[in-house]
């Protein structure tokens, strides 16, 4: 070889080193941009991070689970996610092992992030082309779950750094066993059941510390595709994926040869509860759903539904026995389209203790004791007498009974068309006279009876007519029983409360209904006072004798509306105020549908029970109110003879005597005036009730 060739190639050998250097040099300079690039990412991805070291900060959905006044009959559990949290203690070991054997093995081995397991799946990736998120471990799973719940559903390596630099840190501050058991608390399990003990539940109706063997695996299988391993819809499946677990279990030694044949060998066995509802309800869903809408009214979604509150509600777990127990026993004696509701509440504070709002929840979940604005019927005239004796009216002013009446273009008549000439007006109220107290309201002003029912605790919107009187106009059962405790309490008005206590999560007080037991002198007690001596002669010798009770005073009024399509009885003691509706939902007259036939045993039936943890007590005394005289009655006075020329045409009927104050017996057995009671206008703006030729006709 010639010198110049030599020197050629020596001068062709460093060019190719310089230029290999060249490259060496610029591919480390790419690879230092590139890592400084990468941790310069890295870096910015980490800076708004969830709050890791706050151990409220893994706080998960928890159920809103609602009591009655005793603490501890469970009536509902609110939740968006059914979960239960649960101590280390109570699950049991196999449920633990197979969670680890399944969805992380070196569970015990790694800091948070398994660098083997990232490895392996990212080799079983490239030799299939495929690209499963295989190797997150438990740690990684419940930061997924938890903090980064946000971000769950998003496939990026920015999701992949936050995730494993966050289990990191969790390791550093929780112990595995801490760790695993915040996994299984929060975990989703299919068929909305998050959490073991719900899953538990769900699937078993047993505690995870009851399950078996196989029955674990089948739990411990399931998260990896909650939808398609749900064995309540994929029997198949669950079993393929349980007997994965199990084998798992085998190979990683939790199980022996012998526990592993025998677990493959069951079936699945599943066990759910039974009538178990969607919205959570367990007991008394008329009061219950009532509760859950209050709840909604004050808190947000979130807070109801995933906030973990304790509820204590006033619910007496007796006394709605009582209830429901004396409602249904008189609705196997009614047609098949005709209900009861029944509202019981405490005077003194407003607790309401019983309520029935319908015979069938599932079928129809209307609810006729808070929602219904059926008419009272007679049961109105109440209000009528407290406006009439707040404006210096006494009870005993003599006032006319006779039928029919004729106010303005409102025809009045008395049920049966009954005639009773002049009596007073609390022999009026004890026989419930239509004509009388049309005279009455006509007198006193329709407006100051609709502002005495707004006072006392009706919340309708009432409009100014005088078959107000008659119980033309929309109330329900709450309401009235409401109102009617007003009179219990010399006047006080305590605005109706379904809750006692509300508390947080963490035990905090939310709401006392001890901090609000102060009520609204909505009435004098006066008034209050001569009122009720009213309607105790109405239990003692009027309409509602049925009504009567062996040993506890009590006051109240009978209702019907027209054509006998409503029927209610208000009555109250000191202890209780309670009211009874009963008619159709879709509304027809019922034949009989007569509050003092129909309503007072079942109210009788239900006071008598209920009554039976109070004491016996009296009304509260108290002077009588001023008796000036205010309203102007004169006019209904000696019109008897005129009535009676107008009608001469007509068979003359029996003008029957008023009862006696004590009389037990009332004049016409159980019914003398009420039903047919006047509807309103048509014409809502027009003040002057319709001339049906009717009158509230019926017994009261």
């Amino acid at each position: 070889m010639s010198s110049r060739t030599r020197m050629h190639n020596r001068s062709r050998g460093g060019l190719v080193i310089k230029t290999l250097g060249a490259i060496f040099v610029i591919a480390l300079v790419m690879v230092t941009v590139t890592v400084a690039a990468g941790y310069s990412l890295a870096k910015s991805w980490l800076t708004d991070l969830p709050d890791y070291e706050s151990a409220s900060a893994f706080n998960v959905a928890q159920k809103t689970k609602i009591y009655a006044s005793d603490g501890k009959t469970l009536l509902a559990e609110l939740y968006l996610e059914d979960r239960e949290p649960v101590e280390s203690d109570q699950v049991c070991q196999y449920m633990k092992d197979a969670t680890v054997a399944v969805e992380d093995e070196r569970f015990y081995e790694h800091n948070g992030v398994d660098l083997f397991g990232i490895a392996r799946a990212a080799f079983i990736d490239l030799i299939t082309m495929s690209t499963a998120e295989g190797a997150s471990t438990i740690t990684q799973q419940f930061v997924r779950n938890t903090l980064l719940l946000d971000e769950m559903n998003e496939i990026s390596l920015k999701r992949k750094v936050r995730e494993a630099y966050i289990a990191l840190q969790v390791e550093k501050t929780y112990t595995k066993d801490e760790i695993l058991m915040m996994y299984l608390n929060t975990i989703n399990y299919g068929d909305g059941a998050y959490g073991i003990e719900s899953a538990a539940r769900h699937y078993f109706n047993k505690h995870a510390s009851k399950l078996t063997l196989p029955e674990a695996a089948l739990i411990a299988a399931i998260p990896q595709a909650p939808t398609a391993n749900n064995p309540l819809r994929n029997p198949e499946t669950a079993l393929e994926r349980r007997n994965l677990v199990l084998r798992r279990m085998l190979s990683n030694q939790y199980i022996t040869q012998e526990e592993y044949d025998e677990a493959v060998a069951t079936d699945l066995n599943l066990n759910p509860p039974k009538n178990k509802r969607d919205d959570g309800i367990y007991k008394y869903p008329y009061f219950t759903s009532w509760v859950r809408r209050l709840l909604l009214n004050e808190y947000s979604s979130d807070e109801v539904f995933k906030g973990g509150l304790t509820v204590i509600t006033t619910l007496d777990v007796d006394m709605q026995k009582a209830a429901e127990d004396v409602c249904y026993a008189k609705l196997d004696n009614l047609p098949s389209d005709v209900d009861i509701s029944l509202t019981a509440i405490e005077p003194d504070t407003g607790y309401v203790k019983a309520l029935f709002g319908g015979k069938n929840y599932n079928k129809d979940q209307f609810n006729l004791a808070t929602q219904a604005e059926r008419q009272a019927g007679s049961c109105f005239k109440m209000f009528t007498l407290v406006a009439a004796i707040e404006n210096g009216v006494n009870p005993a002013t003599p006032i006319s009974a006779s039928s029919p009446v004729k106010i303005g273009d409102w025809k009045v008549e008395n049920y049966g068309g009954a005639s009773y000439g002049t009596v007073s007006i609390q022999q009026a109220t004890q026989m419930s006279s239509n004509t009388a107290y049309a005279r009455l309201i006509d007198a006193v002003g329709a407006d100051k009876v609709v502002d005495v029912a707004h006072r006392m605790g009706i919340t309708s919107d009432l409009k100014p007519y005088n078959s107000l009187t008659l119980g033309a106009q929309g109330v329900n059962t709450l309401q009235m029983a409401s109102a009617y405790g007003t009179l219990a309490t010399g006047g006080v008005y305590h605005e109706p409360k379904f809750i006692l206590k509300i508390l947080d999560a963490d035990g905090n007080v939310l709401y006392n209904a001890e901090d609000h037991l102060e009520g609204v002198q909505a009435i004098s007690p006066e008034v209050a006072y001569a009122t009720t001596n009213v309607l105790k002669s109405v239990v003692t010798g009027g309409t509602a004798t049925r009504a009567r009770l062996p040993n506890q005073v009590s006051a109240g009024k009978t209702g019907t509306s027209q054509n006998f399509r409503d029927s209610m009885y208000c009555g109250y003691t000191p202890q209780l105020s309670c009211s009874v509706w009963i008619g159709a939902r879709a509304e027809r007259p019922v034949a009989d549908n007569m509050g003092g036939s129909n309503c007072c045993p079942v109210w009788k039936n239900f006071m008598t029970r209920a009554l039976k943890g109070y004491k016996t007590r009296d009304f509260p005394k108290a002077n009588n109110p001023p008796y000036n005289n205010n309203i102007d009655l004169d006019k209904y006075k000696g019109e008897d003879e005129e009535e009676e020329e107008e009608e001469e045409e007509e068979p003359k009927k029996e003008n029957k005597p008023a009862p006696k104050e004590n009389d037990d017996t009332p004049t016409q057995p159980d019914t003398p005036s009420e039903p047919d009671t006047p509807d309103p206008p048509v014409n809502p703006d027009d003040p002057t009730p319709p001339d049906d030729g009717g009158g509230d006709g019926g017994e009261g």
